[in-house]
């Protein structure tokens, strides 16, 4: 399995890559910061300066039902914050 899963593409991710070069991405729950900077440079082909890693929590929701009370949760995930060197960029949209 790859330790980048995906891309991060939202008005506040979009935002923060225009004005201080840091992309977001989906990554593994296993993955360190050495790791995720090993793979972001490799797949994009850019240098990497920094790496923020996050543990999203899974959300719990329950809902009352005809039959009875549903318990369920999303899934846990981390996203990880990349800065890239000054004056490289990366085109998410190139694959689309």
């Amino acid at each position: 399995m790859s330790i980048l899963i995906k891309p991060i593409i939202t008005e506040k991710a979009t935002m923060d890559s225009e004005l201080n070069n840091c992309y977001s991405f989906q990554v593994d729950t296993m993955a360190n910061k050495v790791e995720i900077k090993k793979a972001v440079e490799a797949a994009y082909g850019v240098s990497v300066e920094k790496v923020r890693t996050i543990n999203v929590r899974p959300e719990r929701r329950t809902r009352f039902t005809k039959t009875g009370v549903q318990h369920g949760k999303t899934n846990a995930v981390k996203k990880a914050i990349v800065q890239l060197a000054e004056g490289e960029t990366i085109d998410l949209y190139a694959n689309m």
